[in-house]
Formats: C-alpha cells, structure tokens, sequence
C-alpha cells in the first residue's frame, strides 16, 4: 500500500486485508509528516502480518513513486515467502469486493499477471500528456512542482532534437500503475539483468509508475491478462474519478476488485464494503470495462452539458450546441399588438404556459404578472439583460414539460434575438408591421410618431433578416399585416397545429381581431409625413377587413 495522506484510511483497510490473512507491506510518503507515520504503526502494532518499508518522497510523474513501489515489493517477497500473488494498491483503494473472491478468483489463475501493459503506439487515453516522447526525452523537473521549467525543457529538447536511447531490448509499455503479480514475476522484475541502469533510465522518464512494471514485465512474464483488477477511471483532463457515497450503487455493479479514488469521508462506502455484509452473490468473472460506457457518457456530458442546460462548470460551446434550449418553445411577433386578447386565447388553445414580452425594456412581463418566476427567475430587466440567453434558456429548462410561448416585438430589447433566430427550439410567428398599430391606437398624430415608427420598422427589418439568414434553424412562419388581416382564421389554426399537434384540427374559438377602420389612413399619413412604411404589406387605407373565419390561401412559409 502506497499512502500520504488520510492515514486513518489507510489504517482502517490495511486491518481489512491483515484480518482476511493477507500481509500488507505499507510505504509512507516521506514528505508525510513523522507523527502522522507514526500514528499509522502505532494503531497497526497489534497486527503480526504489517510491514513498513523505507520512506521514499513520492511526488507525482518522478521515479519515487516506483522507488517506493521496489522497496515495498522487495520488502513483501522477503518477509513473507507464502505470499503467491502481490497486488500494488493505495492508501485510497477500497475492495469493493470480498477478499475471499479476490483469493479464489488468482488461485483460479496461478500463473496469471493482471496488469496493464499497451505499446505508446496503441494508448488512447493520455490526455494533454506525451505518449512516446516521455520514453525519448529527459524529465528532471517535476510537472506540478517546476512546471516552467519542465515545459522550457521539453520545447528545448525538441528544439535540438534531442532523443534519448532506450535500454538494449527494451520497448516502451503503458499501462494504470496498479497491477497484480504473481511472485515469480515480481522477483524476476526486481532481479531483472542491469536493473540499475534501466533504473537510471526511468529516472529521468516522465510519470514511469505507468511504464517502469508494465515494461519490465513483458521481458519476464509468461502470461500477461492486460488489464487491471482495481477500477481506476480518470475524467477528459487526465485526473482520477473520486467515489462518493452516493456511488454505492456503481461500485456495486462494477466487477472489479478494487475501487479507487474513494473520497476519504465517504463513511458509507467504507462501511459497506468493508463490513460482514461484503459477502454478495458475484459475478464469477471480474471485468472492470464493463462499466466504460457509463464513464464515457459521463465525459460526455461533462464536456457538452446537456442541451438547454447552462452552468458555470458546463458551459457548452458553440461547437457542441451551444445555441440550443432544454425544449421547444413559441415567440410571437405582432399578434398581441393584433388581437386585445390573444393571451389568454393562446393559453387556452395550446395548454401552454403564455407570457407577454419577456425582453421589454420596462419589466419582464411573466404570465399571470409574477415578478419572480421557476427557477428564481426575477423580473428585473437589469438582471435579465445581463445574460439574456442564459435568462430565456433557464426559463425553458425550469419549465421542462410545459410548454412556454412569449410575445417579442421590435419595441423589445433585441439582444436575444440572433439566439432566437438560430435555436432549433424556437417555432416564431411573426406579423411584420403589426408595431404600427399601438402607435395608432396612441391617439397622437402621424407627424409625431413617425421617427419612432421609423425607428421601429428599421428594427423589426433586421430580425426579419436574421430569421432569413443562413444561421435560422427556428421553425420560421411570417406574415405581412395586410396578409393577415384580409383572414387570420386559418393561419391562427396553422400555428396552434404547430405547437399543438393533438389540439381538435379546426379551432372554433379565435380571438377578437381589432378594429383597424382608419388604420390604412394613418400609414398614408406616415407616408406623406415622410416614412415609408413598407413592411405592413399593401394595407389599403379603406381597407374592407374580413372576418376571421373566412379562408385564405396558406401563408408564405419562410422556413
């Protein structure tokens, strides 16, 4: 057992396997305070079978963690000579399986070494690392410790095009650093011909606890299992999964032998497995790749999140998605300005949760008036207009399975709407020119509301444009004022058929169209005021408005 920290772990499993008559030879870290090590023997002394090899400095990727391995080995082979097998572990490895399976399942393979061992050219999971330049360059310098002065020296060696000869018949392996071997190979390791010059070699040979044994052991091993009895899985930045209580369930399932890392305070895996109630019906074969799959989602989630779902630790990136929402949902455009009650009516219609404007300049307008929404959602437009995406998108995921519709205008804060327009989520209905109509409704006189009116025409033609762009991937429907009007029975029924599809086909209550008499006169009067009101469509100014239940041809579908 390697250990340099948490030593009351470390005494707790070192009594578990001496219990279950296994000797246990333990190294403590020699940068481990005294008192610390001390403590560990004095509440072992009581164990016959408990060992202490010579302290070594253990500091990550340097030969002292294999020098602490080889004293430790050699320490094990001396002192007890029934030993048959020899299983490298740490002071952070839990058996996840009863010590009885483990002894049965090596004495089923007597001449079996359980290790890891893979050529440079075959390794796939070294991670921001060197696979073959760790065996033909010199490492003096600790990684974590004189991190400058190891990576100067690396892009020095390679400047010069330094290599290094490997020793006579050695080819580079990899492979985790805990193994299981079995006695013959382990003393033909430790006496291996010229070890210390292969020793002087991998001193200076970057992380060589994952290469020293798992070279080695191919010159003298006559059968090698490549693969290792303790479950070890490392996250997509190279460092190890930590096991909390609430992985009971995992470790149960896996196959392994051994778990690590297991966080120190997990006191219920530690009392679980370590208790009588160990002794479980098991699979008679262990098979630690089993799990890999549930690993391999995990990495995937952690590095693309989920869609819809933005935190601090998983942020998506634009490559993975990072345009998208938890779940569709409906904006439109236009309509609210159309109809005195289309809120409520769309409510009815889809079963749908509908709010007014969410990005108005003046209050986030929740439905029902909420001034705080799911999720702790404010309706403070300062907050809002912080991250507007990350507000609409913590919106949807707070209200996953139901449905969310909003109203949104050019009157609107526009920040949201390149996400709006290329979120695969989002279904947009949109009434270009429909702004006029509150402006008319003001009661003030063409003359002075035509810079406003101007402004929002110019506003609403660049959203249109971005729902015409080529990075739209909403469901895109718009319609023209003068189009909609002339009968929005049948396009009021294509949008609840869109976001509704188990609504009744005809939809026999619509909501009250305003009364626009006058209104074509006003856009003249914006006309000889000076603007040029182009997108409410061939409005005439003694328009005859149809009914809403009277047909008309589909509309013109954008996308």
């Amino acid at each position: 057992m390697l250990c340099h920290a948490d030593l009351d772990r470390a005494a707790q499993l070192a009594r578990h396997w001496a219990l279950h008559d296994c000797p246990v030879v333990i190294h403590v870290d020699a940068r481990t305070p005294q008192d610390q090590a001390d403590g560990l023997s004095a509440a072992l002394a009581d164990l016959p079978d408990i060992r202490f090899s010579r302290r070594s400095p253990c500091e990550w990727g340097t030969f002292g963690i294999v020098q602490a391995t080889l004293d430790a080995a050699t320490l094990m082979l001396a002192e007890f000579p029934a030993v048959s097998h020899v299983m490298l572990a740490s002071g952070s490895c839990l058996p996840i399986r009863p010590v009885h399976a483990l002894k049965a399942h090596l004495a089923a393979h007597p001449h079996t070494d359980f290790i890891e061992s893979v050529t440079t050219a075959d390794v796939g999971w070294t991670v921001g690392g060197l696979n073959e330049e760790r065996f033909t360059l010199r490492f003096p310098f600790a990684w974590k410790r004189q991190r400058r002065l190891f990576d100067g020296y690396v892009a020095l060696q390679r400047a010069l095009r330094f290599r290094r000869r490997l020793p006579p018949g050695l080819v580079p392996h990899l492979g985790s650093q805990w193994w299981c071997l079995t006695r013959p190979t382990l003393q033909a390791v430790l006496s291996y011909p010229d070890r210390p010059a292969i020793d002087r070699y991998f001193r200076r040979v970057w992380i060589p606890d994952e290469s020293y044994f798992q070279s080695l052991v191919r010159q003298v091993s006559n059968r090698i299992e490549s693969r290792s009895l303790t479950l070890s899985k490392f996250d997509y930045q190279g460092r190890p999964h930590v096991f909390y209580d609430d992985h009971l369930h995992l470790l149960r399932q896996a196959d392994a032998f051994l778990a690590r890392k297991i966080w120190p305070r997990a006191d219920l895996l530690y009392r679980t497995f370590l208790g009588p109630d160990g002794d479980r019906a098991l699979a008679p074969e262990p098979n630690p790749g089993k799990i890999n799959r549930l690993f391999a989602k995990a990495v995937e989630r952690r590095l693309k999140g989920r869609p819809g779902l933005y935190m601090q630790s998983r942020f998506p990136t634009r490559a993975h998605g990072s345009t998208r929402s938890a779940a569709p949902y409906g904006v439109f455009s236009g309509f609210a300005e159309l109809f005195d009650d289309f809120q409520p009516w769309l409510a009815r219609a889809l079963d749908a949760r509908v709010h007014g404007h969410l990005f108005d300049f003046d209050r986030v307008q929740f439905a029902g008036g909420e001034s705080v929404f799911k999720g702790g959602l404010s309706d403070s437009p300062t907050l809002r207009d912080y991250n507007p995406r990350s507000f609409l998108t913590n919106l949807i995921w707070n209200t996953r399975g139901e449905t969310q519709c909003f109203q949104f205008g050019p009157a609107d804060e526009q920040a949201i709407a390149p996400f709006l327009a290329s979120d695969p989520n989002a279904t947009i209905f949109a009434i270009t020119g429909a702004f006029a109509i509150p402006l008319w409704r003001s009661g003030r006189s063409a003359a002075e509301v035509r810079a406003e009116a101007a402004r929002l025409q110019k506003v609403e033609s660049e959203f249109i444009a971005q729902l015409n762009g080529p990075e739209a991937r909403a469901s895109i429907r718009i319609w023209s004022l003068a189009e909609f009007v002339e009968n929005p029975a049948e396009p009021l029924e294509q949008l609840v058929d869109a976001l509704n599809p188990r609504a009744a086909h005809r939809v026999s209550d619509l909501p009250s169209l305003i009364p626009l008499q006058g209104f074509g006169a006003f856009l003249q009067d914006l006309r000889n005021q000076g603007m040029a009101p182009v997108l409410m469509g061939d409005f005439p100014a003694d328009a005859e408005l149809a009914q809403p239940h009277q047909s008309l041809p589909r509309p013109r579908i954008v996308r």
